[in-house]
């Protein structure tokens, strides 16, 4: 039978495999910078609504280790992964995230001793995804370099990475999944103010009141962003960081199928081969 925990995160990899349709639209009216901190703000009040009561004050090793967790999995991760949009290809975006999984491997090696174990199959996983997710991406087309965007890019898959050790470490505070995630939020929004201020963001309520853009930031907001992150950390609690940031892997298959539904795009017999190769990498890197 699955474990609860890779059920959470699979649940979680759909929701986030749609959210750039939501992203796309709200473009149109939004800056990047101006999304996240509307969608992070809507995500606190939820888990306001879910959780009333926070945790208690926590030792400051403790209250750092919850900080760590905002800066590195809201606040770094998402301006990195968006303003690296802005210099290179979604497609290599992509490509790059999709190294977390490893990243993650490595980090806990060094910072998770002795919790969780690799063995050789992950890696061969890896290198399995990573073909499958390339054939996804290109699709028979060429590959740009864009050496500003991609390393933007890159170090996003990192602050993820470090985010998936400190979630880890965090599932072990005297305190519920949930209030430990309402309290990372609330770290990492009050990281990004400063950057949204820098970055001239402004906070329109006819913009964010009308139909179409309000029922997308409640999405993300609500769904992508407060209910994924407690199931995503609740994964992590449960299954470890290794094997619940493998099913990033699945993101561009989500994506490809959402696309097929939805937007009625049409799926070439690459992206079928590359769905196939990344689902066999995910089993075995599971392994």
């Amino acid at each position: 039978m699955i474990k609860t925990g890779h059920i959470l995160a699979i649940f979680t990899i759909v929701f986030w495999g749609t959210t750039y349709i939501s992203t796309k639209v709200l473009l149109v009216d939004f800056q990047p910078i101006e999304i996240l901190l509307i969608r992070f703000l809507m995500g606190y009040l939820g888990l306001c609504v879910l959780c009333p009561t926070p945790a208690k004050k926590q030792s400051f090793s403790y209250e750092l280790l919850l900080a760590m967790g905002g800066w590195s999995g809201i606040t770094i991760y998402y301006l990195l992964e968006n303003i690296s949009l802005q210099y290179t290809t979604a497609s290599n975006v992509g490509i790059i995230i999709a190294i977390a999984p490893c990243l993650t491997a490595l980090l806990s090696r060094l910072f998770l001793k002795g919790q969780e174990t690799l063995k050789p199959i992950f890696f061969l996983g890896f290198l399995i995804a990573m073909a499958g997710i390339l054939l996804i991406h290109y699709n028979g087309t060429r590959m740009h370099l864009n050496p500003l965007g991609d390393f933007l890019a890159i170090c996003a898959s990192v602050a993820w990475a470090v985010y998936s050790i400190f979630s880890k470490k965090v599932g072990n505070l005297p305190m519920t999944t949930l209030q430990a995630t309402r309290r990372i939020f609330l770290y990492g929004i009050l990281a990004m103010i400063p950057g949204f201020i820098a970055m001239h963001g402004q906070l329109d309520p006819t913009l964010i009141v009308k139909p179409v853009n309000g029922l997308n930031l409640l999405f993300l907001g609500f769904g992508a962003s407060a209910l994924c992150f407690v199931l995503w950390n609740e994964a992590v609690k449960r299954i470890g960081a290794i094997k619940t940031s493998v099913y990033i892997y699945l993101t561009p298959v989500v994506t490809v199928t959402t696309s097929a539904l939805i937007l009625s795009e049409p799926v070439t017999w690459m992206e079928v081969m590359g769905i196939v190769l990344t689902m066999v990498g995910l089993i075995l890197s599971n392994k």
